[in-house]
């Protein structure tokens, strides 16, 4: 019976400025086994049931059934990409018991268009920080057949900490958008606009002393404070601590921080602003590999 692997990391998106179109994969990983079965009898979860289906509809090859099972590091619901793990390790592994179908691009397209957005699926699949451009952003979420993303990947230092607050709190990523606005000023663009340019200037020169005071945003951490109210005290003892910066990773509820030094202080600090809530920290680095098949295809006589 074959079976497959897939090693896939968590990513924190949008990096406070940068929504919909930046993300970095981490180094926490989620593993999906996926096997060929003779047995019609697996009921999966509707993520892993759509994954396939539209693995299958792509492909136009015969849908075969599978097992899977799914080995869970990354808290769900907690904006670390957990679900795009999942939809593109089930893609992935398809792929290969069907004969690689298709290639890497085309994957994270699906995976891109399961999600809804690309700037967890772009990290994930391919690893380090990565810029997914904006129109093709548009084009993919709205699942165009001829969408062709452009994506551009950058090496992170591992002198560079991400520093993880998870608080005990689930946001789903539907109730997280609901809250946006329909329009913002000019000028809150404009802002926007500038840092995510600084941003993505430090990343690309590994430069990151140069992201200190390049991480405010007015799309959509302003509005999501409403489910996560500690969001402003956090970040604030994160940069009182030495960090370059914090943001709220992907829609919530995971708070994010990046520094150079003083990981350890930092997330203390971070977790003595939650009040009653409780949470963890979690101190990790980026991932420079995406998605990675761990083990060969087995044969079980």
């Amino acid at each position: 019976m074959e079976q497959i692997i897939v090693r896939v990391p968590a990513s924190t998106s949008n990096l406070g400025p940068g929504f919909d179109c930046l993300g970095v994969a981490l180094r926490i990983y989620n593993t999906v086994r996926v096997a060929r079965s003779r047995s019609s009898q697996h009921f999966h979860p509707r993520i892993v049931s759509e994954a396939a289906n539209r693995f299958f509809n792509q492909t136009h090859r015969r849908a075969f059934s599978f097992s899977c099972s799914i080995g869970e590091q990354i808290p769900r619901s907690r904006g670390l990409g957990s679900s795009a793990t999942v939809r593109l390790g089930i893609l992935l592994a398809l792929n290969r018991l069907s004969g690689n179908p298709l290639d890497r691009l085309k994957i994270f397209q699906l995976c891109a268009q399961l999600e809804g957005h690309p700037d967890n699926a772009a990290p994930v699949m391919f690893g380090g920080f990565t810029v997914v451009h904006s129109s093709a952003t548009v084009s993919v979420v709205r699942g165009k057949r001829d969408a062709c993303p452009t994506i551009q990947r950058f090496v992170v230092s591992p002198r560079l900490y991400f520093v993880l607050l998870v608080p005990d709190l689930e946001i789903q990523t539907s109730r997280a958008r609901n809250v946006l606005p329909s329009k913002i000023s000019h000028a809150a663009a404009v802002e926007n606009c500038a840092n995510a340019c600084a941003l993505t200037a430090a990343f690309v020169s590994q430069d990151y002393e140069k992201l200190r005071g390049v991480f405010a945003d007015h799309l959509h951490e302003p509005f999501r404070a409403k489910l996560i109210p500690f969001l402003p005290d956090v970040g604030a003892a994160a940069e009182k601590a030495g960090a370059l910066g914090a943001f709220l990773s992907g829609s919530g509820s995971t708070i994010a921080a990046m520094t150079l030094r003083s990981a350890n202080e930092v997330g203390q600090a971070m977790l003595r602003t939650t009040g009653t809530i409780p949470a963890r920290i979690i101190i990790t680095h980026a991932d420079n590999h995406g998605a990675r098949f761990i083990r060969s295809p087995i044969t079980n006589h």
